[in-house]
């Protein structure tokens, strides 16, 4: 909007008309996100192959504007002796003389076809598709070579158990180190650049796997894929909040989550059959395939999404147009890329070093998730020796788990909703000066543990079942129907972990979710290299006995956080992050 007096005219948040019919997170800063904001942030944050977006941030600039003079403030702090007050803890937000600089760069009304919430229709559910189709095809790659393990291990003439386990899940390694890095380049240069380099790299990595000739080279090259093939579960949330306002939202996000819970489940279905008829290596030139197909439409259709980095690229055009150098976009508070970055990736650690709380759900759920990954490197031996199955036979097995993982979904759906009635129940008490105790603990985030009790107990329970029916050689539907149970346990555990996260630590939500990710994916990485030396010492019976031992040793976890949670996060509050 520059014209020859005013090179550019600010687009007031608080006088523009019609504004929060694009920007639906409230323009109160400190305002907590809906239940129904949270629930929908939390589905494909809280998935095994998941990352923390940046979902919320781009709905509202004061939002993002805080967000960033936090990392700013702490970059301050760091280099001066005087306090700074941190404004994401209430600070001023925009100054008045900010307000009215006509130098600040914003979105040109509420249709400006540059904001992504204006995009055409038909652009957007392109973006959507090609963005739910990659984080289809890198969860696949986690564990659709695994019914070829035993062929690879032959072929590369070594018997060594924990490395037959590692090449599986070292993938998953990759997950943990990559969104400390993908997550703030993306809030830095877009989320364009991150996606189109992740995708060539995860597909060179991929047709990397397929080509090694020994095992070391597999396993390296099985990390980085993982590294790079991490990225777009980053971004996909973000991307699709970019696009799609809150209430439309919905379609949107369970096309994006169903990609990260059928593929690792589709992946060795498939995987066996293909390793069967063509050999492992075939699993990658698939999946090379498909990376690169999609790879390409995304280079080909996809447009940048992320508000900052769009305002950033139109204030560069506008100084080079009109000769103003004083232009700047409304989210640039000054911060570099340098600075921005070594914050983003600080900011996990200190939460696992300082809260007991973070560490407590992170340590938990690694558990839960080092046993989804140590089932997934077990099976192919179980049931090719317990059962004599086919290696494409044995990828049919993970369907048990693929199911539960699907009924953990629409259990914790219809179980949320019984939640968020007392919920709404205990706001609507607490609006009215009417809450009695049990009204006020409905509105602590301890609230969404309740529901983690009983999901958490199915995991157990469907370990003894699964252990001790394969070890007397029971029909092989038992087994595979107790690793049903399981599924549930995992995904209900998951989704409740991340709810929580999310209402617990508010505006540091990601940070929470992001440290979560690292331990678990650390521990879903480690706890296979123990899992068939284990069976083969106590057997398949007292092996996962052991397992669901431990299981039910971490049942007072959740009902301590539930009791005490609130004091711990009180007492030890994060502060200067």
């Amino acid at each position: 909007m520059a014209t020859s007096n005013v090179p550019v005219t600010q687009v007031d948040s608080e006088t523009t008309p019609n504004k929060n019919h694009h920007y639906h997170r409230p323009s109160h800063p400190d305002r907590q996100l809906t239940d129904q904001e949270k629930e929908t942030l939390a589905a494909y944050e809280g998935h095994d192959a998941d990352i923390p977006s940046n979902e919320g941030y781009v709905l509202d600039e004061r939002g993002e504007l805080k967000r960033r003079q936090s990392i700013a403030d702490a970059h301050r702090r760091a280099s001066t002796a005087h306090d700074r007050k941190d404004v994401e803890k209430g600070g001023d937000e925009i100054s008045a003389e900010e307000s009215e600089d006509s130098n600040i760069v914003w979105w040109d009304g509420p249709d400006d076809p540059q904001n992504p919430l204006n995009f055409s229709k038909s652009l957007k559910v392109l973006n959507i598709a090609i963005v739910s189709a990659i984080c289809f095809v890198t969860p696949l790659g986690s564990s659709m070579f695994a019914p070829g393990v035993p062929e690879l291990m032959k072929e590369f003439k070594s018997d060594n158990i924990e490395l037959a386990s590692f090449v599986v899940s070292v993938y998953i390694l990759g997950f943990a180190v990559g969104p400390l890095f993908f997550a703030p380049l993306s809030e830095i240069y877009g989320r364009m650049p991150v996606y189109h380099l992740c995708n060539l790299g995860f597909l060179a990595f991929t047709i990397a796997c397929a080509l090694a000739t020994n095992l070391n080279m597999l396993i390296g090259f099985r990390f980085l894929a993982g590294v790079f093939g991490s990225a777009p579960l980053t971004n996909g949330g973000g991307t699709i909040a970019d696009l799609v306002t809150q209430e439309k939202r919905g379609k949107a996000m369970s096309g994006f989550v169903m990609g990260p819970i059928l593929g690792p489940i589709i992946g060795p279905v498939a995987g066996g059959y293909l390793s069967q008829a063509k050999g492992w290596r075939w699993a990658f030139w698939v999946l090379a395939m498909l990376s690169g197909t999609f790879g390409i439409s995304g280079l080909i259709f996809m447009r940048e999404t992320y508000g900052p980095t769009i305002l950033q690229k139109k204030t560069k055009r506008l100084q080079k147009e009109t000769g103003n150098m004083e232009l700047r976009s409304k989210l640039d508070v000054g911060l570099s890329p340098k600075d921005y970055f070594l914050h983003s990736i600080v900011r996990p650690t200190k939460m696992l070093i300082f809260s007991p709380v973070v560490l407590g759900t992170a340590i938990y759920v690694g558990v839960v998730y080092g046993y989804l990954y140590l089932l997934f490197t077990t099976f192919t031996p179980v049931f090719e020796e317990t059962y004599h199955f086919s290696a494409g036979s044995v990828g049919l097995t993970f369907m048990g788990l693929g199911v539960g993982s699907l009924a953990g979904v629409f259990f914790f759906a219809w179980a949320t909703d019984h939640v968020l009635k007392a919920r709404k129940a205990a706001e609507e008490a607490a609006a009215a000066g009417e809450s009695s105790q049990g009204q006020l603990n409905a509105l602590q985030p301890e609230f969404r543990l309740q529901l983690l009790i009983p999901a958490y107990c199915l995991i157990p329970c469907g370990l003894f079942i699964y252990g001790w029916t394969a070890d007397k050689h029971v029909h092989w539907i038992v087994p595979i129907l107790a690793t049903v149970l399981i599924g549930i346990g995992n995904m209900a555990v998951f989704m409740c972990i991340s709810l929580y996260l999310i209402d617990a630590f508010a505006i540091y939500a990601a940070s929470a979710l992001a440290a979560n990710t690292v331990i678990r994916s650390i521990m879903g990485a480690v706890l296979p290299l123990a899992g068939q030396k284990m069976y083969d010492t106590l057997g398949l019976g007292w092996g996962n006995s052991l397992l669901a031992f431990v299981a039910m040793a971490l049942i007072p976890v959740p009902w301590a956080i539930l009791k005490w949670g609130e004091g711990l996060r009180t007492r030890f509050e994060i502060k200067n992050l």
